[in-house]
């Protein structure tokens, strides 16, 4: 099975970029274009929060047309960017996976791989929260999944990454939370967006997954103290591939023109051999 994952579109109004320089909905669709070429093509696409960045109802359906050019079922939930009840109106017309109402959490069951869907969303903060409401939900569908491999996803990381500017914003979360998670080795990811940058680290037995953005990505900086701070760094998103051998594996995929592949030519003095080269270039 393989799990394309989108994050952080930050759609405008069109002839209005993000914080004033950043063409959004340029780059929303050539990430479309980068899932559609490639091969094979993901068996559905998961989209980590923030497809707007106001929540405006005419940012929506921007966002709508450049979904609907994927063949590919594709499951979204919302960020802090995004408005609960716009965003339910706006994409739930054509999404039966979305609740009518509340949270909009949900579980997908069709694939090999469970899909659950978590609403992070707390109204009129950056930061988001995983309550004793939305812990409650979460295990009961973690009981109903037998120990199916299963893929969490959110909008705000649960989990710090030693980033103070980051980890100011996260998901705050319950008591019990960490500890549902470590109760279920199942749970293969615990996939985020939010930080519009790509990292990963050990969470409650299982990884913690940030995809960086499609667009505009946020500046690397480990001193304490510091802020968040924009950077056009080259745009990516995550591809999960899935076997029963192996579990959940994830790569990275810039979004770009990088040329087209090739191979290698080896010089006469690689001490390898050369039959090695299929197996370990």
């Amino acid at each position: 099975m393989i799990i394309a994952q989108l994050s952080d579109f930050h759609v405008r109004p069109h002839g209005q970029p993000a914080y004033g320089i950043v063409d959004t909905n340029a780059a929303t669709r050539q990430a479309i274009d980068a899932v559609l070429a490639l091969e094979p093509r993901p068996d559905c696409v998961i989209v980590t929060g923030d497809l707007c960045d106001c929540g405006l109802a005419e940012e929506y359906e921007i966002v709508r047309a450049e979904l609907e050019r994927l063949p590919m079922p594709v499951y979204a939930i919302p960020g802090n960017h995004d408005r609960r009840e716009v965003f339910a109106e706006a994409l739930g017309q054509d999404s039966a996976y979305l609740p009518k109402h509340g949270f909009l959490h949900y579980t997908v069951e069709d694939f090999p791989v469970r899909l659950i869907g978590l609403d992070t969303v707390v109204a009129g903060e950056s930061g988001g929260e995983i309550c004793a409401e939305r812990e409650a939900w979460l295990a009961e569908r973690l009981a109903e999944g037998q120990g199916r491999p299963t893929l969490i996803f959110m909008h705000h990381p649960p989990f710090a990454v030693g980033i103070d500017g980051m980890d100011c914003i996260p998901a705050r979360v319950s008591p019990g939370f960490v500890a549902l998670i470590a109760r279920h080795p199942e749970i293969e990811r615990v996939v985020c967006g939010h930080y519009h940058r790509p990292i990963q680290r050990r969470f409650a037995g299982t990884i913690g997954y940030v995809a960086p953005g499609t667009a505009h990505q946020v500046a690397l900086d480990l001193r304490p103290g510091t802020e968040n701070r924009l950077v056009m760094e080259p745009p990516a998103f995550a591809v999960h591939v899935w076997k029963p051998e192996t579990g959940i594996v994830s790569h990275l995929q810039p979004i770009g023109d990088y040329g087209s592949s090739r191979p290698f030519v080896l010089d006469p003095a690689y001490p390898g051999k050369q039959e090695a080269v299929v197996a370990y270039v």
